[in-house]
């Protein structure tokens, strides 16, 4: 196969405009390198991103406490202004129960002749690593309740270094 110039090779900045027809008319090489670049431009990105984040909370964290302090609130949406600038900090509520007090409680609702269907919502999950170890007929016995779906493909291009072969 015959290897493309480097030299030609385009940029994350050329190809901003560039039609896919001609994106995918590109060597596999230069494909593999622009990707590579993408996804450093995002990492570099991301780290930026995270770095103004992180500054941002330093500045603004002791009067988002005191104004959820003020709203007498734990968690939850806070606004207040920064001269021109109106701040809205989010501080999400994130509930988790423990599912083994939960099922005793399922268990004593249903001995006390009450639907627990009407208080929680139950739910099972089976690891598919589990799945996948478990005897045959145990199987075949959940494969109507298993179903499987797929997610979007993701592809990820590498350069494989030539020593010098065709």
């Amino acid at each position: 196969m015959m290897e493309a110039p480097l030299s030609n090779r385009p940029t994350l900045a050329t190809i901003r405009q560039l039609p896919v027809g001609e994106m995918i008319a590109l060597p596999a090489e230069y494909l593999a390198m622009l990707q590579a670049d993408a996804r450093d431009a995002a990492d570099a990105a991301k780290r930026l991103q995270d770095w103004i984040e992180a500054a941002i909370a330093l500045r603004y964290q002791q009067q988002a406490i005191a104004a959820r302090a003020i709203a007498g609130k734990d968690s939850g949406t806070v606004r207040f202004q920064d001269g021109a600038v109106e701040v809205v900090v989010d501080l999400p509520k994130k509930v988790e129960w423990d599912q083994r007090h939960l099922a005793a409680l399922v268990d004593r609702i249903r001995a006390g002749g009450e639907d627990p269907g009407e208080y929680v919502e139950v739910s099972f999950k089976v690891s598919e690593r589990a799945y996948a170890a478990w005897p045959e007929r145990i199987r075949t016995a959940f494969e109507p309740a298993r179903t499987v779906r797929t997610a979007k493909p993701t592809y990820r291009l590498n350069l494989i270094s030539s020593g010098g072969g065709a």
